[in-house]
């Protein structure tokens, strides 16, 4: 809910107040301030409102997940470059429920600012393919099928890509 500045701010804060503390011989304090400093500099790189829009979104609450989106004011400036990018996925997830064409403006938004993990970039790569599968752009299906196939190391998502590469034979 804060600004990211303000967290960084914060937390120097907390760190110097806990420098304070140890000098002071309150060891306990210092330490509880360190965990703080530390939070504020978690919630610096993890947006909290991202986070609980992942929550919504795992329960299936798509418009508790809107809502919750929506309490970012000015996301550009409001969020680091990563956090925009997850900004940018969810509204696709959202979108592809209602809106293929608004989906794929924000999945390609995602995908070229970029996600943390390669399982949620794969996942946004798959989203995208199965649209443009929709639309019959096979090729381009087809290329981020491809893409996707390659960043799932672990193999989450390999029934719906086998799945998504037999509907496009179809095409």
């Amino acid at each position: 809910m804060f600004p990211k500045n303000i967290k960084i701010v914060l937390s120097l804060i907390c760190l110097a107040l806990s420098i304070f503390q140890f000098f002071e011989s309150e060891i306990g304090n210092g330490i509880a301030l360190i965990i703080l400093a530390l939070m504020f500099i978690f919630l610096y790189f993890k947006n909290e409102i991202i986070l609980i829009s992942f929550l919504k979104l795992r329960k299936q609450d798509f418009d508790g997940t809107l809502k919750w989106l929506n309490r970012i004011k000015n996301p550009k400036s409001a969020l680091t470059t990563k956090q925009y990018g997850y900004y940018n996925f969810l509204h696709g997830l959202i979108e592809s429920q209602k809106n293929l064409t608004k989906a794929e403006k924000f999945f390609k938004k995602a995908i070229s600012l970029g996600l943390n993990m390669k399982h949620d970039l794969a996942m946004a790569k798959l989203s995208l393919a199965g649209i443009l599968m929709q639309k019959r752009r096979k090729r381009e299906a087809t290329s981020l099928l491809i893409e996707a196939k390659k960043l799932d190391k672990q193999g989450m998502l390999s029934e719906q890509i086998k799945m998504m590469q037999k509907q496009m034979k179809r095409i």
